[in-house]
């Protein structure tokens, strides 16, 4: 399991997506979404404004296993 650090309250899972080197550009995360499964905390979720805090735990399909922690 990797970890993704943030240095605010939350990130949204299209920042998310760019910060865990899942896409190349923030632009990509609408057709990533569209193609691939997306888990946070077990549930499906392919909203790329889902807001992510410490703690979450998400699962990207082709990419791997994350935990969201604080800086």
């Amino acid at each position: 399991m990797k970890e993704v650090a943030i240095r605010t309250e939350y990130i949204t899972l299209g920042q998310f997506l760019k910060l865990a080197d899942c896409i190349a550009t923030g632009g990509h995360a609408k057709f990533f979404l569209q193609e691939n499964e997306v888990h946070i905390n077990g549930e499906a979720d392919n909203r790329r404004g889902r807001k992510l805090y410490v703690g979450d735990r998400v699962e990207v399909e082709g990419c791997g296993v994350f935990t969201v922690i604080g800086a």
